[in-house]
Order: C-alpha cells, then structure tokens, then sequence
C-alpha cells in the first residue's frame, strides 16, 4: 500500500475533529462524574473513567505525533489502546450493580 502525503487542508480538519473529540468527549465525563458525585453510583463513575480514557487517547495520539515527532503509527495505535480500555470501561459500567 502507497502512503501519501496529507494536504494541509486534511491536517486542519484532522486537528479540528480531534479537538471537538476532546471537548465533547470532556464534556461527558464531567457530566458522568458530576453523576457519580450527586448520585453515588459506581457505574457512573466507571462510565466517567472510560469517556476520560478515551479522550485522553485523541489528545496522546496527536501529541506523540505533533510534540514528540514519532510515526504517526505509533500515535495510531497508542489512541486505539486507549479508546479500547476506555470502551471496556464503559461496557463494564453498564454491568455494575
């Protein structure tokens, strides 16, 4: 498979979708953890802890590319480590009792 070079159109829509990742993906885990604190609920607090998981993976992934120079490969699969463990997360907190 041939590689190609993104235009930097692509790479500004990238960064603004990753951005809007974060911030939505911020938004919900304080929702949830606001949740958990008023409600005392522990799937809640898992389910915060997992949307943490997987916005953190978006903000890792660009700033291993971005700050650190790695390949982006790397980038690549540290964010899906993260989004995995953080959907796991998730679909372990809507099993807590």
């Amino acid at each position: 498979m041939v590689h190609t070079q993104s235009t930097a159109g692509i790479q500004l829509a990238i960064a603004v979708v990753k951005t809007l990742i974060l911030v939505v993906g911020g938004v919900v885990t304080y929702l949830a953890w606001s949740a958990y604190r008023r409600t005392g609920d522990r799937s809640l607090k898992f389910l915060s802890v997992g949307f943490a998981f997987v916005g953190i993976g978006v903000l890792i992934a660009g700033f291993t590319f971005e700050i650190l120079g790695t390949d982006i490969g790397i980038g690549v699969l540290i964010e899906g480590l993260f989004i995995l463990t953080g959907l796991s997360i998730i679909a372990y907190s809507l099993r807590v009792q």
